[in-house]
């Protein structure tokens, strides 16, 4: 479909956007690469690029907007909706592993996957590991996954893990890895990794599929570009098609000195390699910063000066020069505590930082970020001691809590009877007469027979190793899932949905196993009430009243069986978290695209931020060419670790703080700290940037108690 490609975007399109911004948003006849520095406005550009595209003719359905997460998917969506109106429900705004759901429960048979496979959590893979590599050891299985992770996002299976093993631990790996994919073929399950490397497969391998997905995307607009990994960047070049040259339409949006993720598999070779796969690449860079202040950016840009650059960029802002950034020393993490809890109380006591009449003194306003989660205990104790509230992000998901993995799992069962892992905890969850002992003579049986555990219940031969009273309760729950099942496929809508799980909760008398299960009433019940909530929210998506995480256009109503399909793709449940005014604590990792008035970077030491990097070259023997990888493989660590505390620095509006402490835990002992050398790098006016919040605090507090003296003695006087 021919797009045109005039330079001017109606001005409703337009309104709003700064000259780079309106250049990103109408340049749709190519691949285009937008550099967008920190806070500079890359969700605007893209939403806005999307009503550009259907304003010139490309129909909604055509355009994919893909991101990293649920949340940033789901904030695109409505953003979008707001400035194009209906068609922006058509648009697919989506995570690279729902769109990789999508393409394999359309065009996954020809892998020999069935439409309602299953997608395993991290904990049915660990035991699913532990069997293939015949473990008990929860540790070694983890190290496994971890592995086997890499492995598959850098595009390998089992047999080229193998074929390029450095040592007996990546053989033995690689030989449960080879298990491990036959028991996912058994069970017609994927784990997460699979959602992006099966649709590579499918795309690479079967022409008539990459033909249909090339066809049916018109223009593929990428969210958090620096955050690929090798697999998603195949992905993308099979699904965008054309003359690599000139005819791909995508547009890549990121920042490389945001990249941050390295450890999980994304590699910046994906934004080296754009320009040379795609000669016809027009890099667009987003300079001008509509966050933070010219204080807040001196410091994030000086940080990150050291780092080579892939595109020189400088950000800027026009928002002032701001309140300088401070840095504040502590003796010990406890002190350190102690004097984030005190700027919090002297910046809402005072109201200095008032931007355009608004004060920024909320609890909502704060955030104290760190490098790594046991780092908020101590400010934890802190903000509870001050009746500050507060919530720690990137917690316990919603999703994690054994109660609803327990429902989950029934509903996995329901939607593919295959699914072994989910088949064991449903059958035990609650009891119902079904041992071990029995649930372990089904599993030889099937294995022998290849058979998955349900198949293998109703087999005619199983009264050969099963008493007849074993057999009968094993049938009695097949009939009971299959029931559920097709009354699952055949409800529809919200009410009926909700009825339909209260029922049957009823039914299998889960709340009654929840008070068993539990010592204290009041966690029973606090388990009860998360339960009701799952089923609420499931009734809701049922009703069309919740978009679907994969990109499904609102207001569709369900079967509840469709939406236990998408269960696996969900990490959390965004609504519960809506607005609430409390501080926010957060890894770095964690706040990345978040953004608040009053940032606390705290323990900002060597060895914490970075991170552990005194395991050079220098501290081992070996040969030249040994110390020249050890020193490379420090660098690189070195730039992504700078590159952490760029975001930290890029998080804050208004004002930032960052402190360190002269001792710190490390286990149980205290040793000796010093300031993270990013410190210095920040390049701060050394006569402006040290404070104790606590004397300013003491300030403050004389400050009131004159003028309330002061007032006193007028109204006295007026009496």
């Amino acid at each position: 479909m021919s797009v045109p490609s005039s330079p001017k975007a109606s001005p409703t399109i337009a309104h709003g956007l700064n000259l780079a911004q309106q250049e990103a948003v109408n340049y749709m006849h190519g691949p285009c690469l937008v550099l967008a520095g920190a806070g500079s406005g890359k969700t605007r550009v893209i939403t806005h690029k999307i009503g550009r595209l259907i304003q010139s003719g490309m129909a909604p359905q055509r355009i994919a907007a893909i991101t990293f997460t649920n949340k940033a998917a789901a904030e695109m969506r409505e953003r979008a909706k707001g400035l194009i109106g209906k068609a922006a429900k058509d648009v697919v705004v989506c995570t690279f592993h729902a769109l990789g759901v999508r393409m394999l429960r359309q065009d996954g048979a020809v892998l020999g996957l069935k439409p309602q496979f299953s997608i395993l959590d991290s904990d049915d893979v660990t035991g699913i590991l532990k069997d293939a590599g015949g473990s008990t050891d929860v540790a070694t299985a983890r190290q496994w996954q971890w592995t086997i992770s890499a492995w598959k996002s850098a595009g390998l299976n089992a047999e080229q893990a193998l074929a390029q093993a450095a040592d007996d631990n990546e053989r033995i790996t690689a030989i449960v890895m080879a298990r491990y994919e036959e028991r996912l073929t058994a069970y017609q399950s994927v784990d997460f990794d699979d959602l992006i490397s099966l649709p590579l497969k499918l795309l690479r391998d079967h022409a008539e599929v990459r033909q249909k997905w090339q066809g049916m995307m018109g223009h593929v607009l990428v969210d958090e570009y620096q955050d690929t990994n090798a697999t998603q960047y195949e992905v993308l070049k099979l699904l965008v098609g054309g003359n690599p040259a000139e005819g791909a339409r995508f547009t890549a949006v990121g920042d490389d000195d945001q990249s941050i993720y390295g450890w999980r598999g994304a590699t910046l070779d994906n934004l080296r390699k754009l320009p040379v796969d795609f000669p016809a690449l027009k890099v667009i860079t987003l300079e001008q910063n509509y966050r933070s202040t010219s204080a807040i950016l001196r410091a994030a840009n000086n940080v990150i000066g050291p780092n080579p650059k892939l595109f020189p960029k400088n950000l800027w802002s026009d928002l002032g020069e701001g309140e300088p950034v401070r840095v504040v020393d502590a003796d010990n993490e406890e002190h350190e505590a102690e004097r984030a809890v005190a700027r919090i109380q002297s910046l809402r006591a005072e109201g200095a930082l008032a931007q355009a009449g608004k004060q920024y003194k909320e609890f909502r306003d704060f955030a104290v970020l760190y490098r790594a989660n046991h780092q908020a205990k101590p400010f934890e104790k802190a903000l509870r001691k001050a009746n500050i509230p507060y919530k720690v992000s990137g917690g316990q998901s919603f999703f994690d809590r054994a109660e609803i993995r327990d429902l989950c799992a029934w509903f996995r069962l329901w939607a593919n009877n295959d699914d072994d892992p989910a088949f064991l905890r449903a059958v035990t969850t609650p009891k119902r007469g079904i041992g071990h002992q029995t649930l372990g003579t089904l599993g030889v049986f099937a294995s022998q027979y290849k058979l998955s555990l349900f198949e293998a219940l109703f087999s005619n031969s199983l009264g050969s190793v099963l008493a007849a009273k074993a057999v009968g309760s094993l049938h009695e729950f097949g009939r009971y899932v299959n029931d559920l099942e097709y009354r699952a496929r055949h409800t529809e809508g919200a009410e009926p949905a909700k009825i339909f799980m209260m029922d049957w909760l009823k039914d299998i008398g889960y709340e009654k196993h929840l008070l068993d299960g539990e010592d204290s009433e009041k966690v029973a019940a606090a388990k009860w009430s998360n339960v009701l909530e799952f089923c609420d929210w499931m009734a809701l998506r049922c009703g069309g009243t919740l978009d679907d995480t994969a990109g499904v256009s609102e207001r569709e109503v369900k079967t509840l069986l469709e939406v236990a399909q998408t269960i696996a793709l969900l990490s959390t449940i965004s609504e519960r978290e809506k607005d609430q005014d409390v501080v926010t604590l957060s890894t770095l990792h964690a706040a990345k695209g978040l953004e608040w008035p009053h940032v606390l970077l705290v323990g900002v030491t060597e060895g914490m931020l970075p991170f552990k990097l005194n395991d050079g070259a220098d501290s081992m023997g070996g040969s030249e060419k040994a110390h020249e990888s050890a020193n490379e493989d420090l660098a690189q660590r070195l730039q992504e670790e700078r590159r952490l505390m760029y975001v930290g620095i890029t998080r804050a509006q208004r004002s930032l703080a960052v402190s360190w402490t002269r001792r710190r835990k490390k286990g149980r002992e205290m040793v000796a700290a010093l300031p993270s050398r990013f410190i210095a790098e920040m390049g701060l006016d050394k006569a402006t940037v040290r404070e104790d919040p606590r004397e300013k605090l003491k300030a403050l507090r004389a400050e009131f108690a004159q003028k309330a003296l002061t007032s006193a003695a007028a109204a006295a006087q007026i009496r």
